[in-house]
């Protein structure tokens, strides 16, 4: 049992901590202690009826005063139902909330080990089973124990021999009730595990559906979501086998018990130690006690799976949040960046980087090249704080970057990535996405920047201009497009440092001519970070570093690598021979190493 207890805490602990709305709560159990209290009078005016009463004496008050009761007490059971949902629903509302807040500020190496879709499902379902709980099975609870006791009290004055005798039925059924509950909160665990990984799985499926499709991996999707689906069946087939048990178990008992009372009361009715009415009112105690223990039996069941949901709730709650959401604000224009002997490795063992130094001046062009999986998009994920270094340090100017606050950091730091993220939602939307005053930001200044990217064109070509909406991701625009928007939102961002992942890799000839002017546009009197995977892009950078295997082998202008370093010679004498559109360094990997 005691492990139950400290199953309990942490549930009760997260329950408190929502800031539960206490007058709907007190309020809606004390109506429903009033129905309970209201409801063990009945008995009592039934057993009056039966005893002594002739149609005669069936007075128009007493009628009138058992019908007010009953209506009484209906209105009385509304009021608690509807607040006591509420209440229901306002925690699940407060657990959601701070599940979004705690997720958005994870660090990005959680959504490397996670499947958003898992995340998604923590969020929806397991929060769903703590409101139920709440809601319908703990007033019910509450409200079975009061009637309990009170019928018990009653019965024991009217007839404590009979009690007794009835009595034997309660610890019968808990000794069946206990190992059936711990069982049901076994599989009600694992059910949960389990819709949490097929909604994973469905929503990644459905997000990649043109890969899928291009892929004709309908068949092979088809049977991994069957067998996920009929897993789910499985623990859903195991939660009813235990409910199956459970409600004939206790019909059973309960009818045991009723033909012991009914033969016991009427040999004494029979005898004259007991009069029709008291054996009645007997029967309907008996009632009040019995079916508020089997509707026990869901509320512990119900119990342990909120304890499961808990505890992956409170998983969620308890992670740390990512480094640096308080720190200095401070100005980062025209400050030197200096990276000094930093390492960095995903998990324990393997180094991705190891005791990588340099320096960037105010205005300076660096371009990271070398070999792919060298190291290089890992560099930008330290310089974007994704990642925290496993050692070394990053300043700017005297301040190292972990003393800022990451807001600040990245708020003056623009990014265009190889493959142009983009929100679901319109153009608008994109260009303004997180800056904090987006609705007051006028469509000139808007027109403006998408001029300096060479994005206006296109983007009045559309019929509704600036609100065109862009597809999930931004499938509909082309690669082009949607580069040319990531830069346009960079302008209107005006970053004091620039971080492009080889921005024209993935166009073609004509749309990279386009964003590359772009490009240059933006990068003017701004320190700019490129991962160059051509040429073109790096001969006339201010420094190029050469990062192979996680460390820097050369740094310099394009001329002094050329003379000193032979990979990089290696390297453009390639992409100056064979035409440079047709090659990058990332293709050349195999001839590189």
């Amino acid at each position: 049992m005691n492990h139950n207890q400290n199953g309990l805490k942490p549930f009760v602990s997260l329950i408190l901590s929502t800031k539960i709305p206490k007058l709907a709560l007190g309020i809606g159990l004390a109506a429903s202690l009033i129905t309970t209290l209201a409801g063990l009078l009945v008995p009592v005016l039934t057993k009056n009826l039966v005893d002594g009463f002739s149609v005669s004496s069936l007075s128009v008050p007493l009628m009138i005063g058992i019908g007010a009761a009953f209506i009484f007490q209906a209105i009385i059971s509304g009021v608690s139902i509807y607040l006591l949902s509420f209440v229901g629903q306002k925690i699940v509302a407060r657990l959601r909330e701070r599940m979004w807040v705690k997720l958005i500020r994870l660090p990005v190496s959680y959504f490397d080990k996670q499947s958003s879709g898992e995340t998604v499902s923590r969020v929806i379902n397991d929060t769903s089973i703590v409101r139920d709980l709440i809601s319908n099975h703990f007033p019910q609870f509450i409200t079975g124990i009061i009637s309990i006791i009170g019928a018990i009290v009653i019965l024991l004055i009217m007839d404590w021999k009979m009690t007794l005798l009835m009595l034997i039925s309660v610890p019968l059924t808990f000794i069946i009730m206990m190992p059936l509950g711990r069982r049901m909160a076994k599989i009600s665990r694992g059910l949960q595990d389990e819709t949490a990984l097929f909604t994973g799985h469905i929503q990644q499926t459905l997000s990649e559906i043109r890969l899928m499709k291009a892929s004709t991996a309908e068949k092979f999707e088809e049977s991994k979501g069957l067998s996920g689906i009929e897993r789910l069946l499985g623990f859903g087939l195991k939660e009813a086998h235990i409910t199956a048990l459970i409600a004939p178990i206790m019909y059973l008992v309960v009818m045991i018990v009723i033909v012991m009372i009914i033969g016991y009361g009427g040999m004494r009715v029979a005898n004259g130690t007991m009069s029709t009415g008291s054996l009645v009112a007997f029967l309907l105690y008996l009632f009040q006690i019995i079916f508020p223990i089997t509707s026990f039996a869901m509320f512990f069941t119900q119990l342990q799976k909120a304890k499961g949901a808990t505890e992956r709730i409170i998983d969620i709650l308890d992670l740390p949040l990512e480094e640096g959401q308080d720190g200095i604000e401070i100005d980062i224009s025209n400050k030197p960046i200096q990276v000094q002997n930093v390492s960095f490795a995903y998990s324990g063992d393997e180094p991705v980087l190891e005791n990588v130094s340099f320096e960037a001046q105010p205005g300076e062009m660096i371009a990271f090249a070398g070999p792919s999986g060298g190291g290089k998009t890992t560099m930008f994920g330290l310089l974007e704080r994704f990642y925290e270094p496993t050692s070394g340090r990053i300043m700017v100017g005297d301040t190292p970057i972990t003393d800022l606050s990451v807001a600040t950091w990245r708020s003056q730091i623009g990014y265009v990535s190889q493959e142009s993220a983009m929100m679901a939602g319109t153009i608008r939307e994109n260009l303004c996405y997180g800056l904090p005053d987006r609705e007051s930001i006028p469509d000139d200044t808007l027109w403006k920047v998408a001029e300096m990217a060479f994005a206006a064109e296109f983007i009045r070509s559309f019929s509704d201009g600036l609100d065109t909406d862009v597809g999930e991701r931004g499938v509909k625009l082309s690669g082009g497009q949607r580069q040319r928007i990531a830069i346009a939102r960079a302008f209107l961002r005006d970053p004091k440092i620039l971080m492009m992942d080889e921005a024209t890799a993935s166009l073609d000839s004509q749309s990279e001519g386009i964003v590359q002017q772009a490009l240059s546009r933006l990068m003017e009197g701004r320190t700019t970070f490129v991962i160059a995977h051509r040429l073109s892009t790096i001969v006339d950078a201010d420094k190029i570093i050469f990062i192979e295997k996680g460390q820097v082998t050369g740094i310099g202008t394009h001329q002094e690598l050329t003379q000193t370093h032979d990979l990089y010679r290696e390297f453009a004498e390639q992409q100056l021979t064979s035409g440079e559109h047709d090659s990058t360094i990332g293709d050349k990997k195999g001839a590189l190493s």
